[in-house]
């Protein structure tokens, strides 16, 4: 579903309102405004709408590819929601958690932060940020779960050990080890640049894409002429899944 970011308005879906904890991924890994991190004016309407309707423990969770701190870097976000936990990648325990797929593209298992599987509802909430022919969404965004304390290698910045594995592969194979539940694409405005780089175009977008992670993903590249190769091998995946 797409509406006008002016009216966006968080309705939460029904398990929310049984939910005893609430996990918000925010693209939020870098101290740069929004496009560049989800906007703190999307983020509040969505703990203001889970307000509404539960008194469950709400965590962000991210992770810095520089392994900051994250508190520092939503300070200068500027995200001081009330009653949210903070929580930071690097200073979780970990725990090696499953491929589904019986052939994974990539990664049979990943180390993820152990305080995911202890939450009953998960929510993506991205930019718009658009990297040659693939968009920065909701799926991609959970990439910055995933400890560099197991993933960084020799890289300075970022896992680099799973670019060198081919990152749509990886992207395709988190989809299906860590489904959450719901995507929200902050399109507010909208960046088209090279990724790592803050250096980019930055237009009035005023969209917001909310539903399942992968249709969510897809119905935004398609509205960009997009063809992110990470979604062919979900939708293959998703057949497989289904038998």
């Amino acid at each position: 579903m797409i509406v006008n970011a002016s009216e966006f308005v968080f309705y939460p879906p029904a398990p929310i309102s049984r939910a005893r904890r609430v996990l918000i991924k925010p693209d939020a890994s870098v101290p740069y405004p929004h496009p560049l991190t989800a906007g703190k004016k999307t983020l509040e309407r969505i703990i203001s709408g889970i307000r509404e309707v539960s008194d469950a423990d709400i965590l962000l969770l991210e992770g810095n590819p520089q392994e900051k701190p994250i508190r520092d870097i939503y300070k200068e976000l500027g995200y001081d929601f009330p009653r949210v936990l903070i929580v930071d990648v690097k200073d979780c325990n970990l725990v090696e958690v499953e491929n589904p797929l019986s052939h994974s593209y990539a990664v049979p298992t990943f180390w993820v932060p152990n305080i995911i599987l202890a939450c009953d509802y998960l929510i993506s909430v991205s930019s718009f940020k658009i990297f040659g022919n693939s968009g920065s969404f909701t799926i991609r965004n959970l990439l910055g779960l995933l400890p560099l304390s197991k993933y960084k290698g020799s890289s300075q910045s970022g896992p680099g050990e799973l670019y060198k594995l081919g990152i749509d592969k990886v992207i395709a194979d988190l989809y299906f080890t860590l489904p959450f539940d719901l995507g929200i694409i902050d399109g507010r405005k909208k960046f088209t640049g090279e990724e790592g780089s803050k250096k980019g175009e930055i237009e009035d977008y005023n969209k917001i894409f909310i539903g399942e992670p992968y249709e969510v993903d897809v119905e935004a590249s398609k509205l960009e002429g997009l063809e992110p190769e990470y979604l062919r091998l979900i939708e293959m995946g998703r057949v497989e899944i289904s038998y």
